[in-house]
């Protein structure tokens, strides 16, 4: 399904409320000291060098960025009552805590390989530290619905991972996917071709198909919910403005996050990517992400990333 195209704030110098993202309102987590955190792939591949407290405020604003786009919505498949709900790669946990909110009589699970979930929860919600990529040692049929979200760049054998989601989710369960995408498009032609963001995406996408973690196009999440065996399969593009530029007041909040969340997270994540893949120098890889960073504050540049949901149900 394709996203509108998005109405145009003929003066968006002032943002819907002032955005910070240290200011965010976090729950008490265990984990409070500032340190240095990364993530690795199998190939050694360091995603991030944020430190704990700067990761966890990046992926809360990320979901608040989604929330906002999806109308309050935390999920897209039409669930009914689920009782066993599955969140694979939780994070800091903040959509599973929502979802069991909103679900009181749902057990939910939230998975991730680093223990960085809060401490106090909903009753009906458990943390666990493990890795969606070893075996899973649920049993079959055994969700209602299995939630991912932004993990992309952590899988390196989808065709595997679907499997087992295919395996112990109930027939008549659901599943669903939402991913970024990688690339910056424009509508009304505002993006030049030189554009320094659409630039550090490209490379970003060259740097993840170059260690076989390439981000999502239009298709990829419906494809991988059909090849795995789930019937009923939507997927739904949403267009993710990058910056306050949207006349729309829930999509300038968004663009104005998104535009937050890019300036603070382009150097944790692309630096080692460039220079490690690509061999851009030290020199060479900071001037691709610092002219990304000057591209983003362009007013009249109305550029955008995809957002993909995909959903689908197993047979009876």
């Amino acid at each position: 399904m394709s996203a509108p195209e998005i109405e145009v704030d003929p003066s968006p110098a002032q943002l819907p409320v002032p955005i910070n993202a240290d200011g965010i309102d976090n729950q008490t987590f265990s984990l409070q000291q500032d340190v240095s955190i990364s993530y690795h792939d199998d190939s050694g591949y360091q995603t991030s060098t944020l430190s704990l407290n700067s990761l966890i405020n990046q992926m809360d604003l990320h979901h608040e960025i989604f929330r906002l786009l999806l109308n309050e919505k935390l999920h897209l498949a039409p669930l009914d009552a689920p009782r066993k709900v599955l969140d694979i790669g939780t994070g800091t946990g903040i959509w599973a805590i929502d979802f069991a909110d909103s679900y009181p009589s749902a057990e939910v699970i939230g998975t991730d390989i680093s223990p960085i979930q809060p401490v106090y929860v909903p009753p009906n919600l458990k943390f666990e530290v493990d890795d969606a990529e070893a075996d899973w040692v649920y049993a079959s049929d055994y969700f209602d619905f299995i939630h991912s979200r932004n993990i992309a760049q952590c899988i390196s054998d989808w065709e595997k991972l679907m499997g087992q989601i295919y395996r112990c989710t109930k027939p008549g369960g659901y599943v669903e996917l939402s991913e970024l995408g990688c690339v910056a498009f424009s509508d009304d032609e505002t993006m030049a071709e030189d554009n320094a963001y659409k630039k550090c995406c490209e490379l970003l996408n060259k740097t993840m198909e170059t260690i076989n973690r390439p981000w999502p196009v239009a298709g990829t999440l419906k494809a991988r919910l059909e090849k795995a065996g789930f019937v009923d399969v939507h997927e739904v593009r949403f267009k993710q403005p990058v910056g306050p530029w949207p006349k729309d007041k829930r999509l300038k909040q968004v663009g104005a996050m998104v535009m937050l969340t890019s300036e603070t997270g382009i150097e944790a994540y692309a630096l080692a990517a460039f220079t490690r893949y690509l061999t851009l120098s030290v020199e060479e890889a900071t001037k691709v992400i610092e002219d990304a960073a000057k591209a983003l504050k362009k007013k009249h540049s109305h550029m955008y990333t995809d957002f993909y949901v995909a959903y689908g149900r197993k047979p009876q």
